[in-house]
């Protein structure tokens, strides 16, 4: 546990205003003293992450995260205890104190990031002396210049089994560092480890995170040979899934909408093209993270994704995804060459421009696929169109959105607007009664947590309260155990609190960032959150504690496959 003096982080608490952190990533509306905005660690159209000024604190009704400044800043920049300290710090002004603080990670995260920062280095120097030149014709043969090459940091790494790694080690760097960096590979024969350079004959592409610093590498080789890409594996300082490449720079590109491509060469060469506001996930698949990501910086998000069959595929699953957030969504259909870089290279910067411009949105990119592969000028045709479009048209919330689309379609195909619409109700009531069925698997689950719903309540009550009402310390201390405790994490969460009481230590969210996991703040939040809704009394908790007494010896349930249908209904009214 990292030990940082308490009157540093009254200080620092004083300082930051969390209202006006977050706003730097999530857009809140006022609420009293209250803020409200969608929440920026899971995707939701409708707002249920509140930030409290009174407590200083957040909370998501949603995804159940929640806590104080540093805990936001350790969970949205992936940041340990440490170094989300040293970001509030700086961001408020203060030193940081005395080295009387474990930051044995922290350091460690520092030094991969300069070790990456010096590969970076090797690789583009490398590429500009005479032994390189392989590599900078290859980027030039794809037409960059060399200031997009310069921009980019883009290199080249030698058709060496250790030449980085004589480089680095000559720098300081162990060999052990370099393959936790994963710049280098270790093989173990007879007994003997050997180190040697991962990326070898490939064009070399540094992936540069939100602050500037380099955290990992992409190497491509230079012809058609396999494996066509070499990427960083996850380290201390990279997951792919968190990632977005040139997001660095295209946050500051002054547009509200970003173009979302499938590799770092289209985004490369739009860049170049004046496509600044361009970006690229890392990883085989779009994640949810490098989602909210992107939500965090645009207002829309146009999806560039390649014209084959596998590229299609991947830009549905990205439309599904950004489905649950509240960007607006547009997809391009390119013509005239497989992906953006092979259009803007046999056509040029405006050819794209107008894909662009023209790109549709959601409904309408689903409306014209549709269409692949009928003769909409056949019966049949038509018929398996109609199949078709109905359940999209269903999906459509909006109903004057809805008749606009039911009125193009009706035009476009010859049939009455009142036939498609009657289809479209149909298939919108089938979808109710099938949301209305009961699924009996999952209310047998929701009935199991039922049983524990009375321990649970009684224990989220004696914690508020003691929050609340730190004088029911020695009367509560004297009848209740963190072993008493049945609900994770609550245990560990009464033990903190009665340990930090007891040595007369504040009990502020600030002041337990260093003592829980993201999920266990998450809990003390909420709890603190829904303290408002319970009496805060003594006998209250009094009350709790038998609550959890009683519990230790429960009677033995009855299985709910042996209820009768009375005594089924009767569980779920109570």
């Amino acid at each position: 546990m990292a030990f940082i003096p308490e009157e540093f982080l009254t200080e620092l608490r004083e300082r930051i205003d969390i209202t006006d952190l977050i706003s730097g990533y999530v857009e809140l509306r006022k609420h009293g003293r209250l803020s409200k905005g969608c929440c920026p660690f899971h995707s939701e159209k409708t707002p249920s992450f509140t930030v409290y000024e009174d407590t200083q604190s957040y909370y998501c009704f949603g995804c159940q995260k929640g806590g104080d400044a540093i805990t936001f800043i350790r969970d949205i920049e992936n940041l340990d205890y440490v170094e989300s300290v040293k970001f509030l710090a700086e961001r408020a002004g203060l030193n940081m104190p005395e080295d009387n603080y474990d930051d044995t990670l922290a350091k460690k995260k520092q030094r991969m990031i300069y070790m990456n920062k010096d590969a970076a280095r090797f690789y583009h120097n490398y590429m500009m002396s005479p032994a390189g030149k392989k590599g900078l014709d290859y980027w030039l043969s794809r037409g960059l210049s060399m200031k997009t090459i310069v921009h980019f940091g883009l290199g080249y790494a030698p058709d060496d089994w250790r030449m980085l790694l004589n480089h680095m080690r000559s720098l300081g760097y162990s060999e052990s560092e370099l393959h936790e960096a994963d710049l280098a590979k270790r093989s173990e024969k007879d007994g003997k480890v050997n180190y040697y350079d991962n990326f070898r004959n490939r064009a070399m592409v540094p992936i540069i995170d939100l602050r500037g610093n380099v955290i990992a590498f992409g190497g491509r080789v230079l012809d058609d040979s396999k494996p066509k890409y070499v990427n960083t594996s996850d380290t201390l300082i990279y997951k792919k899934s968190l990632a977005v490449f040139a997001l660095n720079f295209a946050k500051s590109s002054g547009e509200k909408s970003l173009i979302l491509c499938e590799g770092y060469m289209d985004v490369i060469a739009l860049h170049q093209a004046g496509f600044t506001n361009s970006v690229a996930g890392l990883g085989t698949a779009l994640t949810d993270e490098q989602v909210r990501l992107i939500s965090r910086y645009a207002d829309e998000v146009v999806l560039s994704y390649d014209a084959d069959e596998a590229g299609q595929k991947a830009l549905k699953k990205a439309m599904e995804k950004f489905s649950n957030t509240d960007l607006s969504v547009r997809a391009l259909r390119l013509s005239g060459g497989k992906d953006p870089d092979e259009i803007i290279r046999k056509f040029g910067a405006e050819r794209f421009k107008s894909i662009v411009d023209g790109a549709a949105n959601e409904v309408e990119y689903k409306l014209l696929d549709a269409k692949t592969g009928l003769d909409l000028s056949t019966d049949d045709g038509r018929v398996k169109y109609m199949r078709r479009v109905v359940p999209i048209l269903a999906d459509i919330r909006n109903a004057i959105e809805r008749d606009v689309y039911t009125s193009r379609i009706a035009e476009d195909i010859s049939v009455s607007k009142e036939a498609i619409t009657l289809q479209v109700k149909e298939v919108s009531a089938r979808r109710n009664r099938q949301n209305q069925k009961v699924d009996f698997g999952k209310l047998s689950n929701t009935s199991k947590k039922m049983v524990k719903t009375k321990a649970e309540k009684a224990e989220e009550t004696i914690i508020g309260s003691l929050q609340n009402n730190p004088d029911f310390l020695k009367k509560i201390d004297e009848s209740l155990r963190p072993e008493d405790f049945k609900t994770e994490p609550y245990g560990h969460i009464y033990s903190v609190l009665t340990s930090r009481l007891k040595a007369g230590l504040p009990t502020d969210l600030i002041y337990l960032s260093s003592e829980f996991t993201l999920e266990e703040m998450g809990c003390v939040a909420r709890i603190q959150t829904n303290s408002q809704e319970i009496s805060n009394t003594l006998s209250e908790v009094m009350d709790c504690i038998n609550v959890l007494k009683e519990e230790q010896s429960p009677k033995e349930a009855v299985p709910v496959s042996e209820l009768s249908n009375e005594e089924y209904l009767k569980l779920f009214k109570q």
